[in-house]
């Protein structure tokens, strides 16, 4: 694959605390939502783990705005005057992060080959006709007894990203790891343009490693968690947004559904609105070999939020 950027590999041994504003991380959260709000009505789903065993976890732990959140972005909106920006793909350079661990036999886990985060990028560019993702840097963070970001890269994102994020208003940081929460895996998670100023380090999507393609969590296992995820770093919402009530996802073109949908089936309608459910959306929770596609009007509130929230990305 023909990198747009010169790709910079470095190796991070040890962790050099930045000061960021002046503050201390015993002064921040770790996440900005309650996990307990995130999960408290997801169902869970299960693939396969690195050694073909059967793990049990969610689909995304993406924090799901509050009707005051919305209401401000459709006061954001109205007021809205679009930049021009239909027609031309938005740059989009991407430092991706893999935070990996060793184990007590001296075995590297959680590296994925470059062939997968290169096809990974590529993944990116097929499912989203209005940006182009180009592979900026890839660095490696060997997790330590203080910084356990392989295995807690959920519990202590902000942490994390406070150390390793690279120009968040220019560039989309990606972090490879093993999230979790409680006892169950998850596949991935991002935040919402509209909660962080743009130049924040808690922007950015997670994901779990073996998520990218060519990986083991079959049936996730095609690149399309990272889909998913920056989906919702564009601004999306998830497609069964409040079910069948409006204002549902905030699209006009994307059908009502009622709860997500898993696996792939074919024929849903769980609301009375017309439409059969949209489970061949990047934004519900089907399978990767389920989702296909945006919507037209879903890539038109992309790029609307992203001259709202992320106007830096349009110097790319």
């Amino acid at each position: 694959m023909m990198l747009a950027h010169t790709l910079r590999i470095v190796w991070i041994f040890m962790f050099t605390v930045l000061a960021v504003g002046g503050a201390a991380f015993a002064e921040e959260p770790s996440t900005a939502a309650e996990p307990a709000e995130v999960f408290a009505n997801q169902s869970h789903i299960y693939f396969q783990g690195p050694d073909g065993n059967l793990v049990r976890g969610y689909r995304c732990g993406t924090p799901e705005p509050s009707l005051a959140e919305m209401a401000a972005v459709a006061q954001d909106l109205a007021q809205h005057q679009g930049a021009g920006q239909r027609g031309r793909k938005i740059g989009v350079p991407v430092a991706f992060h893999v935070i990996y661990k060793v184990d007590e036999e001296g075995h590297e886990i959680g590296i994925p080959p470059n062939e997968q985060i290169e096809a990974q990028i590529e993944v990116l560019n097929q499912a989203y006709g209005e940006f182009r993702f180009t592979l900026d840097s890839v660095d490696y963070f060997e997790q330590t007894e203080q910084e356990p970001w392989f295995d807690r890269c959920y519990q202590q994102n902000f942490r994390m990203k406070r150390a390793l994020a690279i120009s968040p208003e220019t560039t989309l940081n990606i972090y490879s790891c093993d999230p979790h929460y409680g006892k169950w895996q998850l596949l991935g998670f991002a935040y919402l343009p509209w909660s962080f100023p743009e130049d924040d380090y808690r922007h950015g999507v997670v994901l779990l490693h073996s998520s990218l393609p060519g990986g083991t969590a079959v049936p996730y296992d095609e690149g399309d968690t990272a889909t998913h995820e920056a989906g919702h770093y564009f601004g999306l919402l998830h497609t069964f947004q409040n079910g069948c009530t409006e204002p549902g996802d905030e699209i006009d073109d994307t059908p009502f559904e009622a709860t997500a949908a898993f696996g792939c089936p074919e024929g849903r309608d769980t609301c009375p609105q017309v439409g059969l459910d949209p489970i061949y959306n990047f934004m519900d929770y089907t399978d990767d070999p389920c989702m296909d596609h945006f919507t037209t009007d879903q890539d038109v509130w992309m790029i609307d939020m992203v001259e709202l929230y992320r106007p830096t990305l349009l110097l790319n």
